[in-house]
């Protein structure tokens, strides 16, 4: 799969690259990330940060930390990574798994990878909370990325990962999306599900930043413009994968709560990084973050890849 056509043939055999840690997300995330790199005939790799540097800031003595400390944490890293690997080769027994263990933070790890990875995934360790719960590696990562980031969470109370349901999409009007639904048509048809793609025209009352009262919209008239508007940004990507059946849903509000709906039958969320309307400003935005706090399938947030 190549989100990217004009991506460079090294970026085809790209890993698969997770983030592992140890805590019940962390485990989750490797699991999804296996069933994923064994899917698309990629490899997976698995990382572990242990941030030294961090570490060694908070050791009171002499501010440095002795030969021991720096042992016993790469031990438990060791730990860690090989019960991820015995989890990913439970899910894909034939799978091409490396591990590394690196003196970086996690964050860093993981940016720094997502310029050539074919995607880097991470977890989600908690069900609610504010921005500041879920963690300030995913947080970085998701905002400081190159390329595609998927945050899983758990469905519920369910651990499991989820091979049913529609791959969904949501769609903005502008070129900055075709990533986003390149992404989710490519996921569709190596799941060989369906794709919903949801188009969501802003919750603003437009009026009010025109210097007016209110704006008159003839409801009707604007679900006919927003129905042309996805038709368009999705017919080119219909040809080229004609084995996706494609379900077109259109919104007048509520981005966030429309995509969050479709999470509790759906196996993945794809939205772009950045867009107009209701998905403005995704990624530092309410739709992106509410997602990610809220979703009940993994997310996958597209971007264009920086170099």
């Amino acid at each position: 799969m190549n989100y990217n056509p004009d991506n460079p043939p090294r970026q085809q055999q790209a890993p698969v690259v997770v983030g592992a840690n140890g805590s019940p997300g962390s485990d989750l995330a490797v699991r999804w990330a296996a069933e994923t790199a064994a899917r698309c005939h990629h490899p997976l790799r698995i990382v572990h940060g242990l941030d030294l540097l961090t570490l060694s800031s908070s050791v009171e003595s002499h501010d440095i930390i002795t030969p021991a400390i720096v042992d016993a944490v790469r031990e438990h890293a060791k730990a860690v990574l090989d019960k991820a690997a015995g989890s990913a080769r439970e899910i894909a027994p034939g799978l091409d798994i490396e591990t590394e263990i690196s003196d970086d933070s996690p964050a860093r790890l993981l940016i720094d990878y997502s310029r050539t990875a074919r995607m880097v995934v991470l977890g989600a360790t908690v069900d609610t909370g504010t921005l500041g719960h879920l963690g300030s590696t995913l947080l970085a990562v998701s905002s400081h990325g190159h390329g595609p980031t998927v945050v899983v969470r758990a469905a519920g109370t369910d651990e499991a990962v989820r091979r049913d349901g529609p791959v969904v999409v949501g769609v903005d009007g502008s070129p900055l999306s075709e990533a986003a639904i390149a992404a989710a048509f490519a996921e569709a048809s190596e799941r060989r599900t369906e794709l919903v793609a949801v188009h969501s025209w802003s919750d603003w009352d437009a009026g009010r930043f025109a210097g007016t009262k209110s704006l008159a919209i003839d409801a009707n008239q604007l679900e006919t413009a927003e129905s042309a508007i996805l038709a368009e940004r999705l017919a080119g990507w219909q040809e080229k994968y004609p084995d996706v059946a494609v379900t077109r849903k259109v919104y007048l509000a509520g981005p966030a709560e429309q995509l969050t709906r479709w999470s509790i039958r759906a196996q993945l969320i794809v939205v772009g990084s950045r867009g107009r309307g209701g998905f403005a400003g995704l990624l530092f935005g309410s739709t992106s973050n509410f997602l990610v706090q809220h979703a009940h399938c993994p997310v996958l947030i597209v971007r264009e890849r920086r170099t």
